[in-house]
């Protein structure tokens, strides 16, 4: 992938241009500048895993660190605090809406540029990757007059593609929806969008306070960051307001513990809590080269202990031109939790971890685990892939040291080390179509 510039003849504002146009042709999600002794090394994020692109001379790296704060907006002359910016622009018929951070470092300043693109959400929330079951019940929790949904993950895990299909799901006539976002990411017709400035004082809790007296329907805060904009979140949702939003958990049992460390009162957060959608995301298998294998003992057994089911062969990595090292795009794994009455009760009583994770996985819940052990039997992605997102400690009782001991050899066996290397997203994925998935029973965690 290592490109070359003729530096000498090529305008310094020519490679930057063709830089940024070839990474989102690549389907890049982020360009890193990285500032070294001798060069300035460029990667790009393609499907979750940085990748050397090419280097620029150090005689040349202010004039590339210049040209991209002018056209983003940043103060040129300061380079010794971070700073933040923008580009919205066209090139070359490329429409372009990307975010730009700057780093003081040691060797100089790193540059990231963020590539956003909307196109999955734009198509909506049925082209997500939910399961049959997960996407039923994503809709029973949207039709919820007031509550408060919360979309998990970490960073990169396309909690904001998630957010903005259901928006775009909730988006009618009959609503007035109000995001308040730090940035605005999409801009959404018919939707009234607020940019939190913490400069001015214009905070998430300041504004949220603003909002309620604005007559909303479905209220949007792009992150629960903080103490004050949880609780202000939970009280929106108890008075009549739909209340969507994100926050940095793993799955549904770490959301509803971070919740009562903000310090939300266990009575409110039991009555305001409608569901939890926590997700990760996956390289998904190249469709054209993906291959078939006789399954590992490791990976029978561990499906046959999520899922109930025996496999005889699975997909593997292969490679091709269309690719990268059999990969293509990404894959969301879900967890999404509906909240019933037994639940509630558990939250309002102050029930212990152990029995609250019991109560939870009891009901109709498909663990990460099990999502995404389905869609490795599918063909989606790789049991290496699911392994390196989930921590099997938090999905298998009693059996995890037998797993982790035989993980090595099993993917030794399988030579899946060759193919190893988190926004495109799968097609809705309705596990009924599939014969060896029709009875998954519930697994009890």
């Amino acid at each position: 992938m290592i490109r070359t510039f003729d530096y000498d003849k090529l305008p310094i504002v020519e490679v930057v241009n063709e830089i940024i146009l070839d990474a989102v042709r690549r389907g890049a999600s982020d360009i890193h500048f990285d500032p070294m002794n001798e060069y300035m090394k460029v990667r790009i994020r393609i499907d979750g895993e940085l990748t050397d692109y090419t280097t620029v001379p150090n005689t040349l790296k202010k004039n590339l660190i210049t040209r991209i704060k002018i056209i983003s907006g940043m103060n040129i002359t300061e380079v010794r605090l971070p700073q933040d910016g923008s580009i919205q622009t066209v090139l070359k018929d490329t429409s372009l809406d990307l975010r730009v951070s700057s780093l003081p470092c040691s060797d100089g300043e790193k540059i990231v540029i963020r590539i956003l693109d909307y196109s999955m959400s734009l198509k909506g929330l049925e082209h997500l990757g939910f399961s049959d079951h997960n996407y039923r019940k994503i809709l029973e929790m949207i039709a919820k007059p007031s509550g408060i949904i919360l979309v998990t993950g970490a960073t990169g895990s396309g909690k904001s593609t998630t957010v903005y299909s259901i928006l775009q799901k909730l988006n009618r006539e009959t609503t007035n929806v109000i995001t308040v976002e730090d940035p605005v990411e999409m801009d959404i017709e018919g939707i009234n969008q607020v940019q939190v400035n913490s400069e001015i004082g214009l905070t998430f809790a300041n504004v949220l306070r603003s909002v309620l007296r604005q007559d909303p329907n479905i209220i949007m805060i792009g992150e629960i960051r903080d103490n004050e904009t949880a609780r202000i979140a939970v009280r929106a949702s108890i008075t009549g307001h739909l209340v969507l939003s994100t926050i940095h958990t793993n799955n549904s049992l770490n959301t509803i513990e971070r919740l009562l460390d903000m310090e939300v009162e266990r009575y409110l957060l039991a009555s305001a809590l409608e569901g939890i959608v926590s997700q990760k995301l996956a390289r998904r298998l190249c469709e054209e080269c993906r291959s078939m294998r006789p399954a590992n003992q490791y990976e029978k057994d561990l499906i046959k202990n999520v899922l109930n089911i025996d496999i005889k062969e699975v997909y593997s990595a292969e490679g091709c031109e269309k690719c990268n090292n059999g990969y293509k795009g990404r894959i969301a794994i879900h967890e999404v939790l509906l909240i019933n009455q037994a639940i509630r009760d558990a939250i309002a009583e102050g029930t212990s971890k152990e029995a609250l994770r019991e109560m939870v996985y009891k009901s109709d819940v498909t663990t990460l685990l099990q999502d995404g052990l389905e869609k490795v039997v599918i063909g989606y992605t790789t049991c290496e892939e699911v392994l390196k997102l989930i921590e099997l400690d938090d999905d298998i009782d009693g059996k995890t040291k037998e797993y982790r001991y035989s993980l090595n050899k099993a993917l030794e066996e399988s030579d899946l080390r060759k193919s190893a290397g988190d926004v495109t997203i799968s097609d809705n994925i309705v596990l009924s179509e599939v014969d060896i998935l029709e009875e998954i029973p519930d697994q009890t965690q």
